[in-house]
Formats: C-alpha cells, structure tokens, sequence
C-alpha cells in the first residue's frame, strides 16, 4: 500500500451524552467483516461471501521452499505485509477478547473468529522455525507499477525472512503479540489450537527479545510502505503484555515492570496508536492489569504506564496538556495519508479504556480536571457516527453503508472486473490504462472498507488515484470490530476487568482421546416467523471427558421487530453465553430492546453431551 507513517501529534473531543442511536452498528459491524473476506489470499474456503473474489497467491513462498500461501493482502495492492497483518490480528482479537458477548448478540462472532483464524493460520506458516520469521510476500515497488487483479497478478512473489543474522524486533514481536492475543480467543472452542498459537508465540517473543533489531533494516524493502519509525521496544513491552494475558505467566509481567522505564513504556507521552507505534496500547493494557489489582512488587512503573494511558485519553478528550487536532466536522487528523488508521485505533482505546475505569469505579484525571470514563465513550461514538456518515459532506467512509459512500476506491481488485465474470487477462500496464483511469464506479463493491478520509479541512475527492484518501487498509477496519460491537449494546454497565466469554480458564487436556461428535440437527426448531439452527464448534477433552461448544442462531423472519422473546432452553448441563436469564427463562441480552427483522442473535453454550433443546415459549412483534 502507498503509505507512510510516523510518531506526533493526534485527536481531540467532541463532548457529548452517550446516545446510542442514528446508525446501525450491527450493520455496520457485519459490513466491515465483509471487507476481510475481500483482502483475503491463498485458496478461498467454500463459505466466501465476497463472491467476486477468487484463489490467489497460490505460489507464494514456493521459491524460498516454504508454504506462503495464505494470509492477508494489507490494502489496495497484492503484497502481503507481515508487520500491518499482525497488529490487525491483535486488534481483531482483541475485539473478541474484550466484546465476544457483543459480536455473539449481533451474530458475527464466528465471522470474527474465522477472520483472526486467515491470519494465524497463515503466520504458523511463516513461522518455520523457532528463530525464523517470513515477513513479507512480494514488493510495493514491482506491485505498484501493476495494476492487476490478485488471482492474475503477475509480479514478483520473492519471499523475505527475519533471523538471528538478519533480525527485527518489531515484526516478531507484533507477530508474537497477534498469536497470544488469538490463543485467548481460541482457548475454549479450539484448546489445541490454543496451544498452539501460546507455542508460536513464546518462540517468537524470545526470537524478538534475544535478537534485536529493527525489521526495515533486514527487510529493506518494507521500509518504503511500512518502515519501523518507532523502533522495537514499543513491540517488546505489547508482545509482553499480551503474553502475561494469555499466559498469566509472572515473567511477562516482570518483564513489563523490569523493562518499562528504559524501553519508553513509561516515558512516552502519546497521541497516536497503530500498525507502527505500540506505546498507547501497551500503556492502556498494563493500567488494565492494575486496576485489576496485578501490580505487585512493579505497582509503582505500573502506576506510571497509567499516567501516560490517562495521557493519551486526555488529550482525545481536549482536556490534556497538550491536545489533538481534529477537523471542523470533529473528526481527528494525525495525517493527510490514510488518516483513518488513527481514527478508529484511537476510537478502540478510549472504548475500553472507558469500560476498564467505569469496572473500576474510577474517573479519567486529566490536567483539566476528572472526567467520566462516559464521555470516552462519548469520543468513540463521535468518531464512528463521523466515519459512517455524520460529517461536513454527509459522506460514509464505510464502502457500501448509507446512501453516499466511495465509489472509486483505490483497490485493483474491485477495480477491475471480476476474475469469475472475465477472465481475460488484465496486463500489468494494461490495468492502469484500462481500469485504474476509469471515471466509472467499481464494478466490485469492496462492501465495509474503511477509506482513507478526508483531509484536516473535511474535503474529500472519491478518485481511483486519490490513493492518500480512497484506499482501505486491513488495520483500518480491525480496531473497529470492537466498537462498533460495543455501540450496538447501548448503555449496559460492564466488568471488562473479569474474565468474559472469550477469556474464560484455560482448558488443560490431560490426555489425548478420540473425540465423537454428536449429531446435530440444523435448523432445531422453528415457531412462526422465529427459526433457530444449532450447530457445534468445537470440543476438546478434559479430565477425561468431552466437552462441546455449540453455536444458537436465532433468526427473526418476520417482516416486523421481535420483542419480547422468551426462550425454553432445556437439557442444558454447563455455562451459557449472549441471552440475559431469568430462572429457567431465556431472553434477549440486556443491551438488545428487540430483534430487527432479518436479523439474528447468536448465543452459545458449552457442555458434555448432545445439544440442548431449544424451543421459543413466547414472543411479541413490535
């Protein structure tokens, strides 16, 4: 992708009550797992519902003698870049681990999980060896001089690695904090998997740690799109915070305390968070582990990591000592190139960092005076409300939300007519005189991708070579999972400070057994416009005995609101996620007033034997 990045200044505040209406955030939410699905590589599952798409890359890493195939084109080119692709697994899974429950209400959990799983499954790849780190599959310079369709795409596929000769601190160590962070997502409904990331993940944080040295000096070719501007320790501390998550094991959290000082964890004062710069992240997830009482012997640096968290918020807010630029339509602008990636990984932070303080029963201390982790919330919703349509030009950024969005996005693959409706070849050159000059709109809808924006003045030109403010990114999308997932709750109080459904104990298999499935039944039941279809997503086996997970979809088919439903659920013989209870009642999560029609609620539940019986008792149409 063409863009740069650095570390300056970034956001400001618009300062309101929390009012969750005006945008649909489901839908929103949903639109943007699409845009995933579009930036795939490698061999497409038989359920892709970017349908325009096809397989792609499939010779990737076959020079260099290994397996490549796979992963994550990073935005509107064919490159897949190894540093962008991690942080947006971080933060996609961080979105699941902080608001599984919410993506279960809204039924995208599962998307969310296959999302996260494209791009660790594509990392066990490029991780061969403990201290071996493929980092990234072709080149932004013969890429870019192509305009191309990725399943025809004829450019260089060379294949670049890290290693104790050649090292880089900063890609490891993102890489190791993507496949932690993922192992907490797949600790109860794929445990082996689990494991299996937490194994890739130590090895790699000791790779970083043992072997310093920035990436874009060993793979220089990055260094154009993507260069290391903050340097490795920022990812030394993150990969650190996300192991002690995922591991509870004291010597991350040592490490943190140890390390905080001399690696500027404690010293850097923050007004951006992304793809390069770490600090803002690491400092929100060690106040985190704070409030939750974690300090220890290191209370005093961890205390000091919260200061400058409280930093980054405040000056969000406008009310720190020194504040974010924002646009006159209220939007922050850090940069003219890509300015959203800031926007929404900013929206992120303050969205959990407002729910971790209001767990915590504490307020937000910015040198203007305390403020109420409500109005973090406040900034999250005034961004997003901005980026899906509330702005100056009335525009969505989110390709295909609203009536108003991007029509010429720089991206060759939905620039140029699909694979599947026309298979002539598109020559390299030839895609720039025949598409990319095109006044038309796509012909392929890239639906949920979050472009560039508008510059610091609210001006915002929709052309295929306006590359600055029409291209997606991965990472742009990513952070946004979370947010919009928790908008679309409402108002419902949290304790984002104990574990929650995608962070429950560790599962710890005794002995390898074979597993039998049960039979399931799809659809289970159906009563008037309601249908409900079951299915099992996992199981594992502890002490001895089989253990289920099984997903509930339930499914309003009427052309009207559902209100009111009450759920018989019987047969049920352990924990049960996403509905709210009330005796041996089930109905609607708190958060949800009612059901829209033809959307679906999705809630899960886990025990050792054959699905439970799901049945509707009652219901009301609005």
């Amino acid at each position: 992708m063409e863009k740069f990045a650095s570390v300056a200044a970034l956001l400001l505040l618009l300062s309101f009550p929390v009012a969750f209406s005006g945008h649909d955030y489901g839908q929103a939410l949903s639109k943007s797992l699409l845009f995933f699905e579009a930036q795939r590589s490698g061999v497409l599952p038989r359920n892709q519902r970017v349908t325009w798409r096809s397989h792609s890359g499939l010779t990737d890493g076959k020079s260099s003698g290994v397996n490549l195939v796979g992963g994550y084109y990073d935005a509107g080119d064919n490159v897949k870049f190894g540093l962008p692709m991690a942080f947006t697994v971080t933060m996609m899974a961080w979105s699941v681990i902080e608001y599984g429950n919410q993506l279960a209400a809204n039924g995208e959990l599962g998307h969310s999980i296959d999302a996260i799983k494209w791009g660790t499954d594509y990392f066990i790849k490029a991780h061969p060896e403990p201290n071996v780190l493929y980092g990234e599959v072709g080149d932004g310079n013969t890429d870019h001089y192509c305009w191309q369709r990725p399943e025809e795409m004829t450019t260089d596929r060379k294949a670049y690695r890290i290693d104790p000769s050649n090292p880089g601190s900063d890609l490891a160590g993102e890489t190791a904090a993507a496949m932690a962070a993922a192992s907490i997502v797949f600790r109860r409904s794929n445990p082996a998997y689990s494991r299996l990331l937490l194994t890739h993940a130590y090895q790699l944080f000791d790779f970083a740690d043992k072997y310093r040295g920035k990436y874009d000096s060993s793979i220089t070719v990055a260094r154009k799109y993507y260069g290391s501007v903050s340097g490795y320790n920022d990812e030394l501390l993150w990969a650190a915070a996300w192991l002690y998550q995922a591991s509870n094991n004291q010597f991350y959290l040592d490490y943190l305390g140890r390390n905080g000082d001399s690696m500027g964890g404690t010293g850097w004062s923050m007004t951006e968070f992304g793809w390069d710069v770490k600090y803002a992240g690491v400092q929100t997830l060690v106040a985190k582990f704070l409030m939750q009482g974690k300090g220890g012997r290191h209370t005093a640096v961890f205390q000091k990591f919260q200061q400058k968290a409280d930093f980054f918020m405040c000056s969000l807010l406008g009310k720190g000592s020194r504040n974010i630029q924002k646009t006159p339509g209220g939007l922050i602008f850090r940069q003219r190139w890509n300015n959203m990636q800031f926007v929404t990984s900013a929206s992120f932070l303050t969205t959990v960092y407002s729910d971790y303080l209001t767990s915590s029963r504490s307020n937000l201390r910015c040198s203007a005076g305390n403020v109420a982790p409500s109005q973090l919330l406040s900034f999250a919703k005034s961004q997003v409300d901005y980026i899906l349509g509330d702005n100056p030009r009335a525009t969505s950024y989110m390709v295909g939300y609203g009536n108003n969005f991007p029509q010429r996005v720089h991206h060759r693959g939905s620039s140029i007519v699909s694979y599947k409706v026309d298979r002539s070849f598109v020559t390299c050159r030839g895609g720039y005189a025949t598409w990319f000059s095109r006044k038309g709109s796509d012909p392929n809808l890239l639906t949920g991708a979050i472009v560039g924006g508008p510059d610091a003045y609210d001006n915002f030109a929709d052309r295929r070579d306006n590359y600055e403010q029409t291209e997606p990114a991965t990472y742009n999308n990513a952070p946004l999972l979370g947010v919009l997932a928790r908008l679309s709750s409402g108002h419902s109080g949290y304790s984002q400070l104990l574990p929650g459904l995608s962070v429950p104990a560790p599962v710890v298999v005794r002995r390898p057994m074979p597993i039998r499935k049960p039979r399931v039944t799809s659809p289970v039941r159906a009563s008037g416009p309601v249908a409900i279809v079951q299915k099992m997503t996992g199981s594992w086996v502890s002490k001895g005995r089989t253990y289920y997970r099984y997903s509930t979809t339930v499914i309003n088919k009427s052309p009207r609101a559902l209100k009111s439903l009450n759920l018989s659920i019987k047969n049920l013989y352990g924990p049960i996620w996403g509905l709210s209870r009330s005796g041996n009642s089930f109905g609607l999560p708190s958060w949800m007033h009612s059901l829209q029609s033809g959307k679906s609620l999705e809630f899960v539940y886990i025990h050792s034997t054959t699905p439970a019986n799901v049945a509707v008792s009652s219901y009301t149409l609005a």
